[in-house]
This record gives structure tokens, C-alpha cells and sequence, in this order.
């Protein structure tokens, strides 16, 4: 299946109803476990690259990577480069094939952000993949970048629509009170307030920060205009957890085709039980029978 531009995967989404669901990858098993999980589901999905796997392994390997395992599956899929907070490092995924990067200037003053996130949306648009941006501020750490929980500020209507119309992005981050990482108490998302956003906008909105959401949260999330929800850290949960099991039964157990390979599993599950959550199941037909163009 070749790969899909982020653009058409999240237009679709936005105007169907339903989420795609970007998963991080961060070595062999981990991309397995979101491909087969997809390809079971029968969902589109995005792969996400963050940064922390882009200092440790590199970015064009991991791109590599994933087109050596994305050639026995059917369901779309895009590449996706999360949080660049660098011109040079988007382009470098531009170059690299990826089907949709985000260049993440909300850290600095909004001009700024604007003229750096419409360069990289301009360029996306000509070479018909996605772009998105960011504008407010997301509580917690992410590859090591940490925003104080009362620095998170809520993302206002206002803002989001002049950054949106200014940048010209595909699909918007908010901040609407996710945090990345797990919850030291249950998360209270500002439904009305992406509700507010997604109807000025007119554009998928994305939800950073999907792990520990509770599931009906998320679900308003949705039906008020998330078209993309990212997942990393309970998946990486999942998949450490598999590990710990292995060893905690036969602490003699050596060979990391079985422990990855129960590592590979857990964090599969815990793909399928979000795609299902988001209601991205069973979409994948229904995608391609538009007879979308694919990269």
C-alpha cells in the first residue's frame, strides 16, 4: 500500500466523524506492533517519529525502516514527524518522504511561529502532504521539552483563528487541557472551548497528549472536531510492561525475539483498543474508495 498524504487521512477523518490515530515508533517491534495492529483493524493510521527516537536512532533510518514494513500493508498510512522545532529538521523529513511533519513554534512569539509554520505549510501543500502547527501551549514533557502545568494555558478562539488563517496550516494543535506523559489527576478537557475553536477554524483540530484521556472525553474530543489524537506514552507503558512480564516469569529468559516479541504484542493491543476508541475501525475501505491520490 503506498503511502497517503496526512492532509487527505485527517480531511477524511474531520468530515466522517472519527480520529486517525498517530502512534509513536521507537525501534522494530513498536512499528509492528502499529502496523499490525492498523492492518487487523483495518484502520488508516499515522506513525509518528518524535523526537526522541530522531536522537537516538536518526531520523532517515527510522523512515527507512518503515518503508521496508509498510509493503505488506493495505490500510493508509502516513509518516509523521511530531514536534520540529526546526526549519532544517522539517525539511529534512520533506525530503525524506514523510507524508506530514508538524513544526512546533509555540514556544516562540507568534509572528514568529506564524512565518516559520506558513513556510513549511506552503512547501507541504506543493508537494501535496500535511502540515501542522501549534499554537498555545501543552502541559507536561515531551522528548525531554517540558511546559509547567500553569504555563498551559488554554489555546482562545481568537488566537487559533488568526494563527490558522495567518500559517495556512492543515490541521491545528490546541491546547485544551491535555498534558504529555500520565495524569497526576483525571485530565478535564475544554469541550466548549474546542468546540468554539473547531467550528472557527473550519480544520482538523489535533489532541497531543491522548494517553490517560478517559474515554468519553475523548469522544467528545471528537465529535467536536479532533481529527488526529496522538499516543505515546501508554503504549510505551504497554510495551514495558510486556517486558517486565516476560522476565517476572522465567527471569532466565534470554532471547529478546520473546521478550520483545511479548512486548510487541501488549503494546499491539493497547493500538487496537485506541484505533477502536476512535472510531477509525473499519474506516480503511471506506477511505480508498474515494480513490484518493497516494504518494
Amino acid at each position: 500500500m503506498p503511502y497517503i498524504s496526512g492532509k487527505k487521512l485527517l480531511d477524511h477523518a474531520y468530515q466522517n466523524g472519527y480520529a486517525v490515530g498517530a502512534f509513536s515508533a521507537h525501534n522494530v517491534e513498536t512499528l509492528q506492533a502499529i502496523l499490525g495492529a492498523a492492518e487487523e483493524e483495518q484502520s488508516p493510521v499515522m506513525v509518528m517519529i518524535g523526537q526522541k527516537v530522531i536522537q537516538h536512532i536518526g531520523l532517515k533510518p527510522m523512515k527507512e525502516m518503515i518503508d521496508i514494513f509498510i509493503k505488506n500493508i493495505s490500510v493508509p498510512v502516513a509518516v509523521h514527524l511530531d514536534h520540529s522545532r526546526q526549519f532544517e529538521q522539517t525539511m529534512e523529513a520533506v525530503q525524506a518522504g514523510f507524508q506530514s511533519v508538524m513544526f512546533d513554534g509555540s514556544g516562540l512569539p507568534f509572528e514568529e511561529n506564524v512565518s516559520i509554520t506558513k513556510k513549511v505549510a506552503e512547501i507541504a501543500r506543493a508537494l501535496n502532504i500535511g502540515c501542522e502547527g501549534e499554537i498555545g501551549k501543552i502541559g507536561g514533557t515531551e522528548d525531554d521539552i517540558t511546559v509547567a502545568e500553569e504555563d498551559a494555558m488554554l489555546t482562545t478562539v481568537e488566537e487559533a483563528y488568526a494563527f490558522a488563517t495567518a500559517a495556512e496550516v492543515d490541521y491545528l494543535a490546541v491546547s485544551i487541557g491535555t498534558a504529555h506523559g500520565i495524569y497526576k489527576r483525571p485530565p478535564k478537557l475544554a469541550i466548549e472551548r474546542l468546540k468554539d475553536i473547531s467550528e472557527k477554524v473550519n480544520r482538523p483540530i489535533v489532541l497531543h497528549g491522548g494517553s490517560d484521556v478517559p474515554d468519553g472525553q475523548i469522544k467528545l474530543a471528537i465529535l467536536n472536531g479532533v481529527a488526529k489524537i496522538n499516543v505515546d506514552t501508554e503504549l510505551r507503558q504497554a510495551f514495558t510492561r510486556g517486558i517486565q512480564a516476560t522476565y517476572a516469569e522465567n527471569p532466565e529468559e534470554y532471547h529478546l525475539a520473546v521478550s520483545l516479541g511479548h512486548a510487541r504484542e501488549e503494546m499491539k493491543f493497547k493500538v487496537k483498543e485506541k484505533i477502536n476508541l476512535f472510531g477509525s475501525a473499519g474506516k480503511a475501505e471506506e477511505f480508498l474508495s474515494k480513490k484518493v491520490v497516494t504518494l
